[in-house]
């Protein structure tokens, strides 16, 4: 797309952890300009985004209005796309409002229920507007993924560990919950009782999903982003791990949503699809 316009982004959630990483990425790609950057921190308002987040003065200031911003990207003969991490609690109307400005919406917000993401996607499809919901933009994570659906060809008795930082407001992770239902459509069901459990305090054996596949979740200081997906079967444990050193390992997926997204004529849910 480099002989193109390059795709108007805007970041919601751009002084956040991720949105910081985001801002910087599309600031480094040459089939892309930062439209626009907003955050609700009062701390942030009005300053040069990219000061704030340490890539040096992009000239793109720092609002806290999403929809004037939408509304001015929708005027643009270009496709414009908006990438959002915010918060659970705002994700479902920003990506409603994008939608109705004909923005193209990519998501790494998780908490989504699966009733709102089927809403969303109706509407999606209404509009004829391409939208990217991503647990994950990491690849490792997509390949951990699909190794742990090969391994459930074989092992019938799997669990999941998912260790986020504490600041992190949703549990159990969307990339837990997207691992799991990978492996609960598969057409089996996991670990049957071999011995009648009983919790001594709620919810030590974790939360557990369709398929009777359990997520553990652990928020501590000093985490980023980690998953274990454990098989088990007699005599032998199998052990699929995949750790987050640094956010920068997520730009690559999601500079490519951006690029999907502008294509895309209806809701896709998984990095895995348009890879």
């Amino acid at each position: 797309m480099t002989d193109r316009t390059p795709i108007p982004v805007i970041v919601s959630g751009a002084a956040g952890k991720m949105g910081r990483e985001v801002v910087k990425a599309i600031a480094g790609a040459p089939d892309m300009t930062l439209f626009g950057a907003v955050d609700l921190n009062p701390e942030h308002l009005g300053k040069d985004v990219g000061e704030v987040v340490g890539c040096g003065p992009l000239e793109v200031p720092i609002m806290n209005e999403l929809q004037s911003i939408l509304c001015s990207a929708a005027q643009e003969k270009q496709p414009a796309a908006v990438v959002d991490f915010t918060h659970p609690k705002s994700v479902y109307e920003n990506v409603r409002a994008a939608i109705a400005y004909g923005v193209r919406p990519v998501v790494g917000t998780t908490g989504l229920s699966p009733q709102q993401i089927q809403e969303l996607a109706e509407f999606a499809d209404k509009a004829s507007i391409g939208v990217i919901i991503a647990p994950n933009f990491s690849i490792g994570i997509i390949l951990q993924q699909q190794a742990a659906i090969q391994a459930s060809k074989y092992f019938d008795h799997v669990e999941i560990i998912e260790l986020h930082h504490n600041q992190k407001a949703d549990a159990p992770s969307g990339t837990a919950i997207k691992t799991a239902e990978m492996l609960a459509e598969m057409g089996k069901t996991y670990n049957e009782p071999s011995v009648e459990e009983t919790e001594n305090i709620a919810g030590a054996r974790g939360g557990q999903l369709d398929e009777n596949i359990r997520i553990h979740s652990v928020r501590l200081p000093g985490l980023i982003a980690h998953q274990e997906v454990i098989f088990g079967a007699p005599g032998q444990l199998y052990t699929l791990r995949h750790d987050t050193s640094d956010r920068s390992c997520y730009m690559p997926g999601v500079l490519l949503s951006i690029r999907k997204v502008i294509e895309l004529k209806s809701l896709v849910y998984g990095l895995e699809k348009i890879l």
